[in-house]
């Protein structure tokens, strides 16, 4: 397979997925520690990420891969595969204890190793248990702790872990550390498909998906709390093949206190700005006009500063585009995370559901610390009033009709609690 990606409104032929599984049992746990943004139903969740890929295979005839079947199945079909599977999954399980019974522990793993299914190892991978072995009491036995460590509770948000150009695949490097292992899983999945790797982000660079937006004859890349200069520089050296680049800067929220930012309102460049058809982007345009860009041009030496500057308001409307703004609730609530599947329609997230539970989410963090999220709540709550007395929930809007918008809505009420929508839980692999 040889992936490209020119422009987020081409016809979208193939995504990569990843269903959430055990290890958003764990992330629930503790979900502000996951990086979630509230708890919610993992039995729910699961039969949302069903409905998003059948109404992606049935209704746009997208080809859907799932990163978990997908290594199985090569696993169970190739020895080489599952024997790396296996390698890597008993590196990555940490033993703890006495020496004699760390040793024997790992023998007992290599001699059980052939009696195992794929899934097994696969799931140590997600996991990354930490296993306490130690001498049982008088007359035998050995006693057994396990902890999880970071498991990899983000792992179905797939734009993240990689950008596709029409260059190449890029390997990217998350900024967080619950994250940091997820492009290993993913990079095995495209050594199975055969898909060959432009770069990939080192330290101390960091730079996630979610920040790469492709607009044909140039690109955004957002740049702030997941990637960083460094990742920047090491992306636009990739050549990524587009004649210009345009380097958002992320903007700071205009109703947070500006000393006490919270860089998850808007942590990549798709939950506050996104592409909807060739000539049309939805965003939120208080957040638009905050959002500095910078303008790098290609040379022959890779890309420079051209000197230019301005909002990104101001630069996608001088490059053509109308904007289709979207209120502070709207944003809040995972609008702007829409996935284009071809030119002028798009996925997005059914939105009254969402906001409610948005709502209840930030009154708990206005009441724990009003100073910081008090004027927020009060402005979201304006704005679901103002938008329930009009009938017209997200996204249900006349502004998509009139500019010839197809809209699929999809319910999406638990899998957003993860704090993404579908652009963000879809690796888009090939357009065109």
């Amino acid at each position: 397979m040889a992936p490209g990606v020119r422009a987020e409104w081409e016809r979208l032929r193939s995504v990569a997925v990843h269903r959430p599984g055990i290890e958003m049992f764990f992330g629930l746990l503790e979900p502000y520690a996951a990086l979630y943004e509230r708890a919610f139903s993992r039995y729910e969740a699961r039969r949302e990420h069903d409905g998003l890929e059948r109404t992606l295979r049935e209704e746009f005839g997208v080809r859907v891969l799932r990163l978990k079947e997908t290594i199985l199945d090569a696993a169970d079909r190739d020895p080489a595969v599952r024997r790396r599977l296996v390698d890597w999954a008993h590196e990555t399980v940490t033993l703890r204890g006495g020496r004699r019974e760390v040793a024997e522990a790992r023998r007992s793993m290599e001699q059980n190793a052939d009696a195992l299914d794929s899934l097994h190892f696969f799931t140590l991978l997600l996991l990354n248990p930490v296993i306490d072995v130690g001498r049982g009491r008088a007359g035998g036995g050995v006693d057994v702790h396990i902890l999880e460590r970071q498991p990899l509770a983000n792992l179905y948000f797939m734009r993240d872990q990689q950008a596709v150009t029409d260059c190449g695949l890029v390997v990217a490097r998350p900024a967080k550390r619950q994250r940091a292992r997820e492009p290993e899983i993913t990079r095995f999945l495209w050594d199975i498909l055969g898909i060959p790797i432009a770069g990939a982000v080192r330290e101390p660079g960091t730079f996630e998906g979610g920040d790469f937006m492709p607009m044909g004859e140039f690109a955004l890349v957002g740049t702030g709390d997941r990637t960083n200069r460094a990742g920047l520089h090491q992306f636009l050296g990739f050549a990524p093949g587009f004649d210009e680049i345009g380097v958002v800067h992320q903007p700071g929220h205009p109703l947070i206190p500006g000393d006490r930012p919270d860089p998850m309102v808007d942590m990549h460049l798709d939950t506050y700005f996104n592409v909807a058809g060739s000539g049309v982007v939805i965003g939120s345009v208080v957040l638009l006009r905050r959002a500095q860009v910078d303008v790098y041009c290609r040379t022959d030496g890779g890309y420079e500063l051209s000197g230019e500057v301005a909002s990104l308001y101001d630069y996608i409307r001088s490059r053509g585009f109308s904007v289709i703004d979207l209120s502070i609730l709207e944003q809040l609530s995972y609008a702007a995370n829409v996935l284009c599947v071809r030119d002028g329609s798009i996925l997005a997230v059914e939105g009254e559901r969402v906001m409610q539970t948005v709502l209840l989410n930030l009154e708990r963090k206005a009441a724990r610390d009003p100073q910081r999220y008090g004027r927020l709540l009060r402005h979201a709550e304006e704005d679901y009033r103002r938008i329930g007395s009009a009938g017209r929930f997200f996204p249900h809007k006349g502004e998509f009709s009139r500019h010839g918008i197809e809209v699929c809505p999809l319910h999406l009420e638990n899998l957003t609690g993860g704090y993404g929508g579908p652009h963000c839980m879809t690796c888009t692999l090939e357009r065109g």
